[in-house]
């Protein structure tokens, strides 16, 4: 196994990149094209863990982890947090009124709505954010921008030519951090988060007696994502993540509850939780405290 390696998906620079870089600081970075290729790479021991970016704040969930993480033979040891900020990218010497063009991938693309419109600038679709940037670089013509991370900024040797250019403030990517040993926390840690996979049975109610047995437990539930599950119109697959530990009394009696109504069901991880989550109780309570994202493990 290469020890204190991460991979990832996308290009370097890519914001999954900059994830790895703070939660793991002082890692190697692998990028890899796909998921896929991100979780082969810890299974030939190519990384030690993969970061996997799970759910966005404007975005919301990303569809590929639902159906790889439970067949990828990995654990979920941590999560991070990544604060998304786009920026204006162009080659030395441009300057805005130069540009004509913009070039991002299509998410990132309908959250720079207003740069576009006060720029009055033509709109690019790519495969990747930091890609975008890869090609102004080696285009090298001052018509053409890039709106990916600093980062890729840096690694391509553009200039930034506008911080923050994107329309909502709160843009923010979740990871799931994945690694072949699971690195389960003491049963009586706190501040823990557990990520389950079930599928109910098909029968009237089984999901709402599921979901009880949290409620009654006292379990705060932060997601439940449904998708179906392949090839079968009559059972859906259902992915929760939930506060707690799964040894603990409380968390164990609403599993058992789970289990009883699930035609399957499997624990992908049980890990500490990052601080960003204590930071946005923290601002909801009108308390503050500082935080760092490199800290998530």
């Amino acid at each position: 196994m290469t020890k204190n390696t991460i991979a990832f998906q996308g290009r370097p620079g890519a914001y999954s990149d900059l994830a790895c870089r703070a939660a793991r600081p002082g890692w190697i970075t692998l990028p890899c094209k796909t998921f896929a290729e991100a979780i082969d790479a810890v299974h030939q021991g190519r990384a030690e863990q993969a970061m996997l970016a799970c759910e966005n704040s404007l975005a919301g969930r990303v569809p590929d982890i639902h159906t790889l993480l439970p067949n990828a033979g990995l654990s979920i040891i941590g999560e991070h947090f990544q604060r998304v900020e786009h920026c204006l990218l162009a080659v030395p010497g441009t300057k805005i009124e130069d540009i004509k063009r913009v070039h991002t991938h299509s998410v990132a693309m309908g959250q720079i709505m207003g740069l576009l419109h006060d720029y009055k600038l033509t709109p690019v679709v790519e495969f990747d954010t930091a890609g975008a940037a890869e090609m102004v670089a080696a285009w090298n013509n001052p018509e053409e921008a890039a709106v990916a991370s600093e980062l890729a900024g840096t690694l391509n040797g553009l200039t930034i030519l506008k911080h923050n250019v994107e329309d909502a403030r709160h843009n923010t990517t979740r990871f799931y951090i994945v690694s072949e040993t699971a690195a389960r926390p003491a049963a009586d840690a706190k501040n823990i988060m557990t990520t389950l996979i079930f599928n109910v049975r098909n029968i009237p109610g089984a999901l709402y007696k599921v979901l009880g047995g949290f409620a009654t437990n006292n379990i705060n539930m932060t997601r439940l994502e449904s998708y179906m599950s392949p090839g079968d119109f009559a059972a859906t697959r259902f992915l929760m993540d939930v506060e707690g530990h799964p040894e603990s009394p409380s968390l164990s009696k609403a599993i058992a509850e789970l289990e009883f109504f699930s035609r399957e069901s499997n624990i992908l991880g049980v890990y500490a939780q990052s601080p960003f989550r204590r930071e946005i109780t923290d601002i909801t309570s009108g308390t503050t405290r500082t935080t760092t994202t490199a800290q998530d493990s």
